[in-house]
């Protein structure tokens, strides 16, 4: 895979259910539109968000990590997403080795980063980076850990400049890729959905493409055919093509689509998207 933007729809929307919104535009002649678009680049989920991920997770053997799960499976409910922060970081503290408790960190950082009080979102996402790089030093073959750094790097470089896009520009698009190579289904399908986005959102300059960005949207609905994000973004793509009947269709199928009971609160940010958008077709 941000509520606002769930994984990453703080991304677009929210600016990463990931991120984040505003209409995205292409890149322009003079200086300031390209700083602009460089200040978008990193954008993904994700919304990596979803961007965005959708899959439930294994059960824990650690007591105090199934209930960080029940907190973060409430995680529309804010004090809720900090509580499972807040276990998930005790136990990495106690041991940097944790994988488990650092791929959840940064899972929850990075929703936290999309709907914390804005003085405080740096710092979740920040937060997260680290956390994903304690869950790839502890399992580098997994794709968790590359997954949700890169979910993070995005939406920091997104929401925070010109030099936090040209910083994570790249090592966004290579942990996606990693993750990608280590675990092409993974949630569903997200790492393929996320570097839709990034080719999307990056101009074609510094190295985005429509045609890579469809290339990979599609793919990820060969995991989930009813993601609710691939489908947004999507839709997005084509109506930036002026393919207007085909992106209509794409955002139906996202109403259309059933709740996925894991990831509703990204379910519920897309569908009211969706149903914007379409109101303006």
């Amino acid at each position: 895979m941000s509520a606002w933007y769930p994984p990453v729809r703080n991304l677009y929307a929210f600016s990463t259910r990931f991120g984040v919104s505003r209409s995205p535009s292409r890149l322009g002649s003079s200086p300031r539109s390209t700083s602009s678009f460089l200040i978008r680049s990193c954008i993904l989920l994700f919304y990596i968000s979803g961007l965005v991920a959708q899959s439930a997770d294994p059960p824990s053997r650690d007591s105090r990590f199934g209930e960080a799960d029940r907190f973060y499976a409430d995680r529309a409910n804010l004090a809720s997403a900090r509580r499972a922060a807040d276990i998930w970081a005790a136990a990495l503290a106690a041991d940097a080795r944790n994988f488990e408790a650092a791929w959840k960190l940064s899972r929850a950082d990075y929703w936290l980063g999309g709907h914390a009080p804005a003085s405080e979102r740096r710092a979740f996402l920040e937060n997260g980076i680290e956390a994903g790089r304690n869950a790839v030093a502890a399992q580098p073959n997994r794709a968790e850990g590359h997954f949700w750094m890169a979910a993070n790097m995005g939406t920091l470089a997104e929401s925070f400049g010109l030099r936090q896009g040209l910083k994570y520009r790249k090592p966004v698009k290579e942990e996606l890729e990693t993750a990608l190579r280590l675990d092409p289904g993974f949630q569903q399908g997200s790492p393929d959905r996320a570097l839709g986005r990034w080719y999307f959102r990056v101009p074609g300059l510094f190295g985005g493409s429509r045609k890579q960005a469809e290339v990979h949207l599609r793919a990820s609905l060969k995991y989930n055919p009813n993601s609710t994000a691939s489908h947004f973004f999507l839709a997005e793509l084509l109506l930036d093509a002026g393919r207007k009947d085909e992106a209509r269709a794409e955002l139906q199928q996202v109403l259309d689509a059933p709740h996925d009971p894991v990831w509703a609160p990204e379910d519920r940010d897309f569908k009211e998207r969706a149903r914007q958008l379409l109101r303006k077709q």
